[in-house]
């Protein structure tokens, strides 16, 4: 007969050990290691050394002086522009604003003070460096410049990073509604129709979601003025797009589907987005991949409607 006071065994320390984190539990382990490397190593490659390549820049000059000045241009060390010659300071404005360029020198036929035109709008990190670059070349050439400012940000937009923390948010509110979902009833749908069902829940989340920041930053904190139903638009696609790419990932990957999510938006998407540093300068594999990402697409949409 067992004593009622008898000590149940005790596993061993190995035992508790694979009872505590089991090899399913390893791997995802091993999963989020890998991406707070790869987090690390994006962001850090992506922002820590900002250069100028080139940038899109136009030149509006008289006759000759046209050619000269964009052949001067392109021979900067470290190629930081890709000029080129428009017709007069009115297409050099209309380039800036339609983002065609990022810039442009308008050339005084008639005196030695010449126009850097620049577009703060886009990033006042950009526009700094354009100073800092034709600066230069205008004293080598006893010329002095002055700095127009054809498309301003606004006066509560500091740096002109409103729009890009705005689609952070609505990146963010895409996939976690998404996981959401997924984590609460299973990351694979059981048919089509709770499928549809997830997708109908994750649009009226981007609906929802995308009024919401617009009116944030727009009538409430006068961050991105004007455009409230453009920016509403842009917030829900944002928002509906990140949703359906991550249920998706998960309907075919499972739970590994979220990590998935987060390494394309978070981890690739943010520091390539041309946020804190305008895609001109970011390295090579960030500058190419932005555009192509949520967060780079979607900054660059907000700051044009902005």
């Amino acid at each position: 007969m067992t004593h009622p006071h008898a000590r149940r065994p005790r596993h061993s320390f190995v035992q508790e050990v694979k009872d505590a984190v089991t090899p399913r539990a390893t791997l995802l382990v091993v999963g989020v290691l890998a991406l707070q490397l790869l987090f690390i190593a994006s962001y850090v490659g992506a922002l820590h050394h900002p250069k100028p390549k080139d940038v899109p820049f136009a030149v509006a000059a008289p006759g000759a002086a046209a050619g000269q000045t964009v052949a001067r241009l392109r021979q900067l060390p470290g190629s930081p522009l890709d000029p080129r010659a428009v017709a007069d300071e009115a297409a050099a404005r209309r380039q800036i604003l339609d983002r065609d360029v990022d810039g442009a020198l308008v050339v005084s036929p008639g005196g030695t003070t010449d126009t850097l035109l620049v577009a703060t709008g886009g990033g006042t990190i950009l526009a700094t460096s354009l100073e800092r670059i034709v600066g230069p070349v205008e004293q080598a050439q006893h010329r002095t410049v002055r700095t127009v400012d054809v498309a301003p940000a606004s006066t509560g937009d500091f740096n002109g990073l409103s729009s890009f923390y705005l689609v952070v948010g609505w990146c963010v509110g895409g996939y976690l509604c998404a996981s959401i979902l997924a984590i609460s009833t299973g990351a694979r749908p059981a048919n089509l129709r709770r499928a549809a069902i997830r997708l109908g829940a994750m649009a009226f989340v981007a609906a929802v979601g995308g009024l919401g920041g617009a009116v944030i930053v727009g009538p409430v904190l006068g961050a991105l003025p004007g455009g409230v139903a453009a920016l509403w638009g842009l917030g829900a696609l944002i928002t509906f797009a990140v949703g359906a790419a991550t249920l998706a990932l998960q309907g075919i990957f499972g739970v590994i589907g979220i990590g998935l999510a987060i390494l394309l938006v978070v981890i690739a998407g943010n520091p390539s987005a041309g946020g804190a540093f305008p895609l001109p300068l970011l390295p090579p594999f960030w500058k190419t991949i932005g555009p192509a990402l949520p967060p780079g697409a979607g900054t660059w949409a907000a700051r044009s409607i902005a």
